[in-house]
């Protein structure tokens, strides 16, 4: 199978070569980026030297015919026409912007600025949290990798919603990422001096991943819910974590046996017992979940810890990739995951 990833000069476009370069039954025959366009992957990411694609040279431009299968790594507009033009060629695809996640036309000029003009090809497209639609990502032919805050906040909440224990109708969610979920582009907020040592949250009213994870949630939910979300930059590379709270009557007893019967046998989520440390899942496709109750408010607490660029980006894209393509879910994922990073 020959693959083409679209937007490969970047942060989410580096992550998939890495994790393709383990791939045998594929080879990537394109990679795609203007701004490095005619420079081989090895001058410009030189810690994929190693890698059997080192000398693969970015082309300016994508030969929409030439791959088989194609991951796109661009904003969410441009992907938009692309994915629609590519389904339109018979290929298969997976998405990493928002592009097609969320299934209300009106929430991309609401919360993107721009008018979907697919609406028949957004219904068709497929959410790629796997977790919770693998099924529907089986026999997918666009899936819409999730962002990397829904991804944490989703796989965290999950089972509660479910199976009908969150009796608040709202969830509060307090995230923290590293600075590579704003991209490789150069913005002055993101320079080493202004983001050293800093903490900030930002957008806390009306985010863009507002829209996606209310429309997971009320797809699973038998009840309307809102989501109250605040993210914040933290001065590290890359990493997540999440802090998600609401009203329940189940103990700290109840709401853990209800995740380890949910997750029991998902390979990439882990039931931890104390609160997740980034450390542990940078570089892999492994998210971690912290369970906890507060007696004196009568709150769930649920903390999460995801890689952005791992599960909340390009690993669990491969993961979508293994189940679209009927490959062993974990195949690779986890010899790719088990990265140390105290102990290199």
């Amino acid at each position: 199978m020959k693959i083409g990833i679209i937007g490969a000069s970047g942060y989410t476009g580096a992550e998939l070569i890495r994790g393709l370069s383990y791939y045998r039954e594929v080879e990537i025959n394109q990679i795609v980026s203007r701004s490095f366009a005619g420079k081989k992957l090895k001058d410009v990411f030189p810690h994929l030297s190693y890698s059997r694609y080192q000398d693969l040279t970015f082309e300016e431009e994508a030969d929409l015919d030439s791959s088989d299968f194609y991951f796109l790594a661009l904003p969410h507009q441009p992907s938009v026409e692309l994915v629609k033009s590519l389904h339109g060629k018979g290929k298969k695809i997976i998405d990493l912007s928002a592009a097609y996640r969320i299934k209300n036309p009106d929430a991309y000029l609401e919360y993107y600025g721009f008018e979907h003009k697919y609406s028949d090809l957004l219904y068709q497209s497929v959410y790629g949290l796997p977790e919770i639609f693998r099924e529907e990502i089986e026999n997918a032919s666009v899936v819409a990798n999730p962002g990397c805050y829904p991804t944490a906040t989703l796989l965290a909440i999950f089972p509660a919603v479910k199976e009908g224990v969150v009796q608040s109708d709202s969830i509060t969610v307090n995230a923290l990422s590293g600075i590579s979920g704003a991209g490789r582009s150069l913005k002055q907020q993101f320079h080493y001096p202004e983001a050293y040592g800093d903490v900030y949250a930002y957008k806390p009213i009306k985010h863009r991943h507002i829209p996606e994870i209310e429309n997971v949630i009320n797809t699973i939910s038998e009840r309307k819910l809102t989501v109250r979300f605040t993210p914040h930059i933290i001065p590290v590379s890359r990493g997540m974590v999440a802090t998600i709270t609401f009203k329940t009557s189940m103990n700290k007893k109840q709401l853990e046996e209800l995740y380890r019967l949910e997750y029991r046998y998902e390979p990439f989520i882990r039931i931890v017992n104390q609160p997740p440390h980034i450390k542990n899942v940078v570089g892999s496709n492994f998210c971690d979940i912290y369970i906890d109750y507060d007696k004196r408010t009568g709150d769930a607490v649920i903390i999460s810890a995801i890689d952005n660029i791992g599960k909340g980006a390009s690993l669990q894209a491969l993961q979508n990739f293994n189940i679209m393509n009927k490959i062993p879910e974990d195949k690779y994922l986890m010899e790719i995951s088990h990265i140390s990073i105290l102990f290199p």
